[in-house]
Parts: C-alpha cells; sequence; structure tokens
C-alpha cells in the first residue's frame, strides 16, 4: 500500500525533533505489558502499558488523599497533544482535545451548508456516520468502501466521511485513489482513524480533517479522542461546544465575557476528563518511541502468521475476520484468548501487546472449530 505523507502546499514543515522521544524497541515494549490472556482484541479496547496504567491509578490516588493539582492534569493533556501530533506527523497547535469521535464528527457536520453531499461507507462506525444523517439540510448516502473513489470522481459530493480501517472487518479504505479523487473534485475528506492510528501509517496531513478514539491502537483509557486537520479546514469548526478549556488562557477563562478562545484548535478542546489524560500520556509518548512503521510491521506480521495458521486468504490488515458459530468467543475466552464478535464473525486483532505464542495459541483454539464450521 503507498500512503502519501507529504505536506499539503499550506503545511509549514513539521519540527523533526525526536530528542525528547528515546527509541525502543518492539520486545522492550512489549515487556511493558501485563496482559493475563493471548490478547486479540485491541480493536475493542487496548491494553495500557505499565506506567500509563500506574499514572491514571496514582492520579486517582493523589484525588483521593486531595494532593491531586490541576497543573500536574494540564501538563497531562499537553504531552498527549504533543505525542498525538508527533505520531500523526502535523502540529501540536493543529490538534484538539476531547472525549469521544462523535462530538468532532458532530463539528465537522455543523459546518456543513444545507444541502451539501456526504458521501460514507457501507456499515461504517455509526460515531462517525450518525452525527451528519441526525444533522437536518444534509443529504447523506452509502456505498461500498471500494468503490468511494468512483463516486467521488462522479461529482456532486461535498465532503466524504471514512474510516482509514474498517471496525467490522479491519478493511484499508483506498486513501490515495480518494485523496486524488477528492483534490480532483472538491470534495473534503474527514478520515476517521480510530482503528488505524498507532498502527497504521496514515496521510494525516494529506486529508482536511481526521479524528481518532484514544482508546483503542492509541492504548488510552477511554474518554480520548483527538482532532486534527489543515488551518483551513480547522477555522471553518464551529467551536459549538466552547467552555473554559477552549480559552487562549485556560485559567484566566473560566468566568464571564467576552468571548476569549485559543487562536489554534485548542479552540475545540472540550474540558478534559483529567485521570484519562494523565493515564493516555505515557502510552502515547510509548507508541512515539517504537515508531508506526515498527509497528506496523510487527502487528501485520503477526496477522499473516494468524492468518497461514487457518488457511486464509492473505491481507494487509492488523484485523483479521473469521467466520466462526455461535459461542466461539466465548470457547477462546475459557482457555485464555480474548477476541470479540462483530458483524457476524471473529474479530481478531495484533497489536504490541500480541506475540507470536498469543497468535499460535488462538489458532491452536480456532482451527478445529473452523474445520467443522463450513464457511
Amino acid at each position: 500500500m503507498n500512503v502519501p505523507t507529504g505536506p499539503r502546499p499550506s503545511d509549514t514543515a513539521f519540527p523533526d525533533d525526536t530528542s525528547s522521544y528515546a527509541p525502543l524497541s518492539i520486545d522492550d515494549a512489549r515487556r511493558e505489558f501485563g496482559a493475563g490472556v493471548a490478547y486479540l482484541d485491541t480493536a475493542s479496547y487496548g491494553l495500557p502499558p505499565r506506567a500509563a496504567h500506574e499514572a491514571m491509578l496514582a492520579a486517582e490516588r493523589d484525588r483521593a488523599a486531595g494532593r491531586m493539582t490541576a497543573a500536574a492534569m494540564d501538563e497531562a493533556v499537553t504531552r498527549s497533544r504533543a505525542a498525538f501530533a508527533r505520531l500523526l506527523g502535523v502540529r501540536p497547535e493543529h490538534v484538539a482535545c476531547g472525549p469521544q469521535v462523535s462530538y468532532f464528527t458532530g463539528l465537522v457536520a455543523a459546518s456543513l451548508p444545507d444541502g451539501a453531499a456526504v458521501l460514507t461507507a457501507e456499515g461504517d462506525f455509526t460515531s462517525l456516520l450518525w452525527p451528519f444523517a441526525a444533522r437536518p439540510g444534509l443529504t447523506v448516502r452509502q456505498v461500498p468502501l471500494e468503490r468511494i473513489p468512483d463516486a467521488v470522481a462522479a461529482g456532486g459530493v461535498d465532503l466524504v466521511a471514512v474510516s482509514a480501517v474498517q471496525s467490522a472487518d479491519g478493511r484499508i479504505a483506498p486513501m490515495d485513489a480518494l485523496i486524488a479523487a477528492a483534490r480532483a473534485h472538491g470534495a473534503r475528506i474527514l478520515l476517521d482513524a480510530t482503528q488505524a492510528a498507532g498502527w497504521l501509517p496514515l496521510p494525516a496531513r494529506e486529508v482536511d480533517w481526521l479524528v481518532c478514539g484514544g482508546y483503542k491502537w492509541l492504548l488510552g483509557p477511554r474518554g480520548t479522542c483527538f482532532l486534527t486537520g489543515t488551518p483551513e479546514a480547522l477555522d471553518a469548526l464551529p467551536p459549538i461546544g466552547a467552555g473554559w478549556y477552549a480559552g487562549a488562557d485556560i485559567w484566566d477563562s473560566v468566568y464571564g465575557l467576552p468571548l476569549r478562545l485559543a487562536k489554534d484548535a485548542r479552540r475545540l478542546d472540550l474540558s478534559p476528563a483529567w485521570q484519562c489524560w494523565t493515564g493516555h500520556a505515557p502510552a502515547l509518548e510509548l507508541l512515539v518511541r517504537v515508531g508506526v512503521p515498527a509497528i506496523h510491521d510487527h502487528d501485520t506480521g503477526l496477522a499473516r502468521r494468524f492468518r497461514a495458521a487457518l488457511g486464509l486468504p492473505p491481507g494487509d490488515s492488523a484485523i483479521v475476520p473469521v467466520p466462526v458459530p455461535a459461542g466461539t468467543a466465548e470457547t477462546l475466552r475459557a482457555g485464555g484468548v480474548a477476541a470479540s464478535v462483530r458483524a457476524g464473525r471473529l474479530r481478531c486483532a495484533f497489536h504490541l501487546t500480541t506475540t507470536e505464542a498469543d497468535v499460535d495459541k488462538a489458532a491452536g483454539l480456532l482451527a478445529p472449530i473452523i474445520g467443522a464450521h463450513p464457511r
């Protein structure tokens, strides 16, 4: 897959200072996790590295003891924003922080004029789809994922809202073709990277907006989410959820008028659930230290090993769907393997927390089940 990574003409150069993130190998990173099962369920939620888990627990202990400080919590948000920016290759001032994908998707929906045409992929995740479907005056159309570039090229599309990786089955969107079609025909792109960021190289500076829930492949607690985009696209979003945390000076924005929002993407921030961000910063920093290219090779290598062991067709995703009979997930759980069922298939996801031994254990349990289950 050839994923474009070059900047848009409107971008300034991204500073390439990695001095604050010492490189970390896959093997060393994996030692930071302590799963008690063969964990193939990152597509549902990611496991925290020990430092992140302890940081979140420590913040809650400090709250109980009356020692928690807002300054320390704000620092965690700042660290998370900076690490996410580095992971995606964008500038921190182009990153907004919030709690959920649907909030940021709702801002994009609110920014569209009446009559705008939105193109989506059939069966995509509802947090990406429903804010547009719920907005009166928009026309929302669905096509199969692989047909999205052709549908854009046919004209009449104002916005494409699509997941980089499909939640149900791990299919990767045809991003090169989509970006080319959108540029040629004047359509904007909202890319949901929730099932992609952290393992898949992404063209973050080639799309108008990118939104990403933090609790899956980014290994954060539930309650963190990011939005990034081009300066022009971010400026087009209405700060309809603005509160004190969106202020130019956060702690001078807690009372009264006039409106004094931040000048950058922070104007779209929502007040953070502090402990969640405290638990996310070390996880994001670990991912940066390992690097997406190394994680991509690790994750997809394990997925290929799993596919080969079960006689499944080759694939390029870290998510592998497997047709299985009802009750298979429960059988695996009893055998010490965690995976989930989505859209009628077992969904197995491979990430930093997964080992070759985990893959072999899961394949060993699944092989007789699949052999007895007609496809």
